[in-house]
């Protein structure tokens, strides 16, 4: 196989841009081609990026591409992912990868029949951070993960995104939109998950837009807003993971976990970077010792101060994965027991009881410093 696979984006929206931006930065993988069902913002982003606007059409024909990552809305991952199986390319797409897990299976039975790869973001697990925490549990330091938190919780996506409309609408809400970051990384560190409970709900049934250029539209809300759920692992973790867009201001931690030997405190999943630390029996908590991972080093400027933005770095971990015959980090069995575990949770709330997950994966690889570097240019 060729030591870099042509990528071709359809859905040239916000996101787009992370992909498209940095691409460059990783081996294994060359932006050549992106398309949009509005084709004067994929002719915007091509000018942009210098690669070729083309139809959706054209570009799952396109010869020179292997893979075809899916920036489409959530409602649209089935068909679009489907229609880039069937066109013989290997898939990697934004998360949710699906909206049931149903379509996920039936995505598996088509790349599994044509000899096709399917990757799913997110791929935030892989930051310096969060495998410098992975490291830690590797190596003993809280003893046995126990238990734990996780809280991600805000006002809304109405007040920051310009089209936020869809956020509300099946496929959204912050379980599906918010919850893969956390899962992904809770996967990374402890394993699958055994069941799920949750109790959902909604506080208002429409939304104003308060951000530009859609500011005073309403929006109606068809997803639960407010989601408490309880995750227990295969290994016997219980965790508890609260998500939601009806929260004006807590005090919450992203993530802690609590073995038996200490406790470990991760930074927000959404992101690469951030701190760790950890305290043991001695309840002292301190900052783990920095360590020199390139997926740490900030190299993005926001408004809360520099960060670390390594978005791709999963589509290249999988464009080397089929080059050199691996198990990618971003795997579809890690990404479908991820659709099962949030599904579960929606499930969980309409119906009122514990619901057993019916997939399950290994963890990923640690990505170590080295494994980092050797996905960089």
């Amino acid at each position: 196989m060729a030591k870099e696979l042509g990528v071709g984006i359809i859905g040239c929206g916000n996101i787009s841009i992370t992909y498209l931006a940095l691409a460059p930065l990783f081996k294994g993988i060359k932006m050549l081609a992106c398309a949009d069902l509005n084709p004067e913002a994929a002719q915007l982003r091509a000018k942009e990026y210098g690669v070729k606007a083309q139809t959706i059409d054209e570009l799952l024909a396109n010869d020179e591409l292997d893979v075809i990552v899916n920036l489409t809305i959530p409602d649209a991952h089935f068909r679009v992912s489907k229609a880039i199986l069937d066109a013989g390319k290997h898939v990697y797409s934004e998360k949710p990868l699906v909206l049931s897990l149903e379509e996920g299976e039936e995505l598996r039975r088509i790349a599994k029949a044509k000899i096709l790869a399917i990757g799913c973001a997110p791929d935030t697990f892989l930051g310096g951070a969060h495998q410098l925490a992975r490291k830690y549990v590797d190596e003993g330091g809280v003893g046995r993960i126990t238990s734990g938190t996780c809280h991600v919780m805000s006002p809304g996506m109405e007040m920051w995104h310009p089209n936020p409309g869809f956020f509300f609408l099946k496929g959204g809400g912050p379980i599906l939109d918010l919850g893969p970051y956390y899962v992904a990384n809770l996967i990374n560190l402890i394993g699958p998950v055994k069941r799920v409970a949750a109790l959902t709900s909604m506080a208002n049934p429409t939304r104003t837009i308060t951000s530009q250029p859609l500011a005073g539209q309403t929006i109606p809300v068809e997803t639960p807003t407010n989601i408490h759920a309880l995750l227990e692992f295969v290994n016997g973790a219980t965790i508890t993971m609260s998500a939601s867009w009806d929260v004006w201001s807590h005090r919450h931690a992203n993530m802690e976990l609590y073995g038996t030997e200490g406790s470990l405190y991760v930074p927000d999943p959404n992101f690469f970077g951030g701190l760790v630390e950890a305290s043991g029996r001695d309840k002292d908590i301190k900052p783990l010792p920095v360590w020199d991972h390139p997926f740490s080093k900030a190299n993005q400027e926001h408004p809360s101060g520099p960060r670390a933005n390594y978005r791709t770095a999963g589509l290249a971990d999988m464009a080397m994965a089929l080059i050199e015959k691996r198990d990618p980090r971003c795997s579809l069995d890690r990404s479908l027991h991820g659709i099962d575990v949030l599904t579960s949770i929606l499930k969980s709330g309409e119906e009122g009881r514990f619901i057993d997950m019916t997939t399950t994966c290994t963890q990923p690889e640690p990505l170590g410093i080295d494994e980092a570097l050797a996905l960089l240019r």
